[in-house]
């Protein structure tokens, strides 16, 4: 009796000796043993732990979840972490005990205090969700001014524009790209491509306006060998087994032909096709984005395009903005290709004063393009370091006829002053936004500006 009491005795004494919470539980959830511990973690003395079960201690918010039915239903060790009435998290793991029958007897577990590492955790998350937003945002304000496609993006509408092709870069929905020619409608989708998932897969580019209508199916989708006269022997991969992986960009789509609307539309909508001359078919998995320059919606109405093609491309539609409407933009563009231009000619050049206005007020009716053409030709032709106005093509010159006209018009001095002041008044309010701007930009107070805008009838 007395060798029993010894053992119990040191039973007990390594138990206490512990600095880890040890509970002992019969199949019940009834606490058997704990450690000295315990008190500490619970704040609940052990003497009013022993006798407890562990599924009542739950429901008064003591611990919460609790691991012995865990680990009676899987029979095997199982680890949680386990919130105290405290506020404490513990990682709990319970372990099942085997009689030598090999039948369940008890379940014992063990905690560790991890409520400061939760806490770091947490705290970690959070700064990595504020990086996380911070990126995203130093990303939005490069791309809002300047990208490695050369979009630039200072006016607001553009900014609304590649805005939207950042969101939806990062998800395969069909895009609708509109604008007028030349406005850099290619470059917006060369810029959701490589944003996209799908940045390391090909872009295939198509003009469905610049393909011959005969031609346009054997392009498109390929041919099998000696599927017509004049094709190659081994046959040809179309350009939609090209795009495979990587994003279909369908240029000047109300371009296509009726006849071939119908079967662009099926291969849309099923992601497969035929090979001219093919009896196998064929799966492409591709992103696609069209443009045009047409209005789609009036060749709905005129019969010219299929309504349901239409509503196809026109998942998210974008509207790049006429160069004429981007004032905003049309500084950092010229200084963009002039920077371009000079490296790849090897030429430095800079553009005098008078020449950046006459740029700043023309109606570029080719938009970005016909700017972008234009810099390169004044960097080859130019002599000199610094563009005169001397150097602009005639067309880009604006003044010379209409003073030639007021010399020869016998005017009185105070009419041709009046023309000369509401002409100069109207280029400012198309360059400047503001009548503060204005005045600012002429060298006069807001209120006159204000005063002259009334005379003149200028809105």
């Amino acid at each position: 009796m007395k060798k029993t009491q010894k053992n119990f005795d040191e039973n007990e004494a390594v138990l206490h000796s512990l600095k880890d919470d040890i509970l002992v539980t019969n199949l019940d959830g009834t606490i058997l043993k704990v450690t000295d511990t315990t008190s500490s973690i619970y704040g609940v003395h052990p003497d009013d732990l022993i006798g407890r079960s562990v599924y009542d201690l739950e429901q008064e918010g003591v611990f919460t979840p609790i691991i012995t039915p865990l680990v009676l239903k899987e029979k095997k060790k199982q680890t949680i972490v386990q919130s105290t009435r405290e506020g404490k998290k513990l990682l709990v793991t319970g372990v099942p005990v085997l009689d030598k029958d090999g039948k369940l007897w008890r379940v014992v577990s063990y905690s560790h205090d991890i409520t400061e590492l939760m806490k770091m955790k947490s705290y970690f998350l959070e700064m990595q969700d504020e990086m996380d937003r911070v990126k995203n945002e130093l990303k939005l304000l490069r791309d809002q001014n300047f990208n490695n496609e050369g979009i630039i993006a200072k006016d607001r509408e553009m900014k609304k524009s590649l805005m939207v092709a950042n969101q939806v870069a990062e998800v395969d929905v069909n895009v609708l790209l509109l604008g007028e020619s030349g406005v850099g409608k290619t470059q917006l989708a060369k810029y959701i491509h490589n944003n996209s998932p799908r940045k390391n897969e090909p872009f295939i580019e198509v003009n469905c306006g610049a393909i011959p209508q005969s031609l346009f199916e054997a392009e498109f989708f390929g041919y099998e060998s000696g599927s017509f006269s004049g094709a190659k022997s081994q046959g040809k991969i179309g350009l939609v087994e090209l795009a495979e992986g990587g994003t279909l960009f369908l240029d000047e789509i109300g371009e296509l032909p009726l006849e071939h609307q119908v079967k662009v539309l099926k291969f849309i909508q099923e992601k497969s096709f035929y090979r001219v001359g093919g009896t196998k078919v064929k799966k492409v998995d591709f992103r696609l984005i069209s443009a045009t320059n047409q209005p789609l919606e009036k060749l709905v109405e005129e019969k010219r395009f299929r309504e349901d093609l239409f509503y196809r491309l026109n998942v998210i539609p974008i509207t790049i903005p006429p160069l004429r409407k981007r004032s905003a933009d049309i500084v950092l563009l010229i200084k963009h290709f002039l920077d371009v231009f000079s490296k790849k000619h090897n030429r430095e050049r800079e553009l005098d004063e008078a020449v950046m206005q006459q740029l700043l007020n023309n109606e570029w009716k080719g938009n970005v393009r016909e700017l972008m053409n234009l810099m390169e030709r004044l960097i080859v032709t130019s002599s000199s370091p610094i563009i005169s106005i001397e150097d602009l093509p005639d067309g880009y010159v604006k003044g010379k006829n209409e003073l030639a006209s007021f010399q020869s018009g016998q005017q009185p001095l105070k009419a041709i002053l009046k023309q000369v002041e509401k002409r100069v008044l109207n280029d400012a309010k198309q360059t400047y936004k503001t009548t503060t701007e204005v005045a600012k930009h002429l060298g006069i107070s807001q209120p006159s500006v204000v005063r002259k805008f009334k005379e003149y009838g200028i809105k």
